[in-house]
C-alpha cells in the first residue's frame, strides 16, 4: 500500500505528497478549464501514468531478458470528451525503440506493454491504443 496525502493549495491548484518518498506534486486546473495551466492537471497526470507504466513494465522485462531498452521514449497525447461529460476521451501512446531489438524481443516487449496495470484500470470508453515505432 502508498499513502499519498494532499491538500487544496488555492487557485485551483492542488499539492499531492508521496508518502514513501517524500516526493511533492503540484497540480494546476487546465488553462481551457478556468485554470492557469502552469503544471500538471489531473487528467495530465492519467495520461503521465499511463505512458511510464507501459515504458516501466517493458523495462522490467527488458531488464529480465538483457535487451537493451535504454533508448526508449514515449508519446502521449490526451483527447478530452466533453459529451456527455467532461471527461478524457483518448489516450493514443507512441513508444519508440531501437530498430537493433530483435523480432523475437519485438512481441515479447508488445505483448509486455499491454499488461500495464495502468493500462488495464482505464475505463473502456477510454481508447487508448498502442503503437510501437522501432528506429
Amino acid at each position: 500500500m502508498v499513502v499519498i496525502n494532499g491538500s487544496y493549495a488555492q487557485n485551483l491548484r492542488c499539492e499531492a505528497i508521496h508518502g514513501p518518498s517524500g516526493t511533492t506534486l503540484v497540480t494546476d486546473a487546465p488553462a481551457d478549464n478556468m485554470g492557469r495551466g502552469e503544471s500538471f492537471s489531473p487528467t495530465d497526470l492519467v495520461a503521465t501514468a499511463l505512458g511510464t507504466c507501459i515504458v516501466t513494465t517493458m523495462a522490467i522485462l527488458a531488464t529480465r531478458r538483457g535487451i537493451d531498452f535504454s533508448s526508449a521514449t514515449f508519446t502521449v497525447e490526451k483527447h478530452m470528451a466533453v459529451d456527455p461529460v467532461r471527461r478524457i476521451g483518448r489516450l493514443p501512446v507512441t513508444i519508440r525503440m531501437s530498430a537493433t531489438i530483435s523480432g523475437e524481443n519485438r512481441t515479447l516487449l508488445e505483448r509486455a506493454a499491454h499488461t500495464c496495470p495502468v493500462h488495464k484500470s482505464l475505463h473502456p470508453d477510454v481508447d487508448a491504443p498502442i503503437s510501437f515505432v522501432y528506429e
